[in-house]
């Protein structure tokens, strides 16, 4: 069953040692360790004074965003993760455990629409702003809300990141290797288009798994990268299969 088709303005994807669409198709392509942490070059469009309110995490959110717009278009925006910034949660049970004051600095960005509202601030854009917290599908519900707020903007940003769970969490969820952000203006005219469907019938669901080695954000990359032409993830009992393809309907290789 078609759902709908929506376009690919423009992309950027970071990580350690992964600032580039060159460099993430070799890595995609070829797997290697990445270095601990990011180059000083990495955050420099985030203003030094809001720099350091950030953690890692919403470093890496806000640079991802800020690499492909340009610097006076308002435009509204979806912040998705699958866990948000679990460190600092985690520092703030860890005090309220000890009987001590929370800080409240880290009270302030323990919620998970805190990187969002410090994007806007940075980027003094105060459009529509969607917060997403979704363990599973969480591309295709970040996907599937950028189809709604199509209906009424021309354009919408999608900022897709997270960062590898604290240890305490890793025995009980499974948690990316080190932190990422995606981000993508999507539109709903252009040559490259992402393709959302239902596959159908429901038996099928368990043989139309994705594969287990690659993260539903890795694959992600791949599609916009061209290493592959299609993903597929269960949510609600129903897999989606997110297609890349042109505007002519051939796949895009």
């Amino acid at each position: 069953m078609g759902l709908v088709d929506i376009c690919v303005d423009s992309w950027a994807a970071i990580a350690p040692g992964l600032e580039t669409k060159e460099d993430w198709k070799l890595w995609l392509h070829q797997p290697t360790s990445l270095p601990e942490g990011f180059s000083k070059e990495t955050f420099k469009q985030i203003p030094p004074m809001l720099r350091r309110r950030f953690s890692t995490l919403g470093r890496c959110a806000v640079s991802a965003g800020l690499k492909i717009l340009d610097g006076d278009e308002s435009i509204p925006s979806i912040f998705s993760s699958r866990y948000g910034d679990t460190e600092i949660s985690l520092s703030l049970l860890t005090e309220m455990g000890m009987d001590e004051p929370m800080s409240p600095a880290n009270f302030s960005l323990a919620v998970h629409n805190a990187v969002g509202g410090l994007f806007s601030i940075v980027r003094k854009d105060n459009s529509k702003l969607t917060s997403i917290c979704a363990t599973d599908g969480f591309v295709i519900n970040t996907l599937l809300e950028a189809v709604g707020q199509l209906q009424e903007s021309d354009r919408v940003l999608c900022v897709l990141y997270d960062i590898p769970l604290p240890e305490l969490y890793q025995r009980y969820c499974d948690s990316d290797l080190f932190p990422y952000a995606i981000a993508m203006i999507l539109n709903k005219t252009g040559d490259e288009r992402l393709k959302i469907e239902q596959i159908i019938p429901p038996d099928h669901i368990e043989k139309s798994t994705e594969n287990p080695q690659k993260s539903e954000a890795f694959q992600l990359v791949n599609l916009l990268t061209g290493l592959s032409s299609e993903m597929n993830t269960k949510l609600n009992g129903v897999i989606w299969k997110l297609t890349r393809t042109v505007c002519d309907g051939t796949k895009k290789a």
